[in-house]
């Protein structure tokens, strides 16, 4: 009996206590809450700077198009010559319907 106790003491000693859970995962949580909202912000930072490589690559694949073609390029015939994909047709019209259309050197 005495060996039982001993041994349920021992348990008692090692395990935490539910205010320190309750303590950890508070602390967790308000980690969280501050770093969520930058990585949401540092997501949005890497895809504009994708946008706006995708936009030289359209520009300079439509002047190449035009070198080869003698005629002005637009997306859908760099789409369907195959020198750009749709998805880089899309990044390129949502980069230029954030930045209101400036500049725009390849029309739809």
């Amino acid at each position: 009996m005495k060996l039982m106790l001993k041994k349920l003491n021992a348990v008692k000693l090692r395990a935490f206590t539910l205010i320190e859970m309750l303590v950890v995962l508070l602390i967790i949580s308000i980690l969280l809450l501050l770093f969520v909202p930058n990585l949401r912000k540092q997501k949005d930072s890497v895809k504009e700077t994708g946008n706006a490589a995708v936009v030289k690559v359209v520009d300079s694949q439509a002047e190449l198009y035009e070198m080869k073609n003698n005629k002005t390029a637009s997306l859908a015939a760099l789409v369907s010559e195959g020198q750009i994909t749709q998805k880089q047709a899309d990044s390129y019209n949502d980069y230029y319907a954030k930045h209101g259309g400036e500049s725009r050197s390849v029309a739809n």
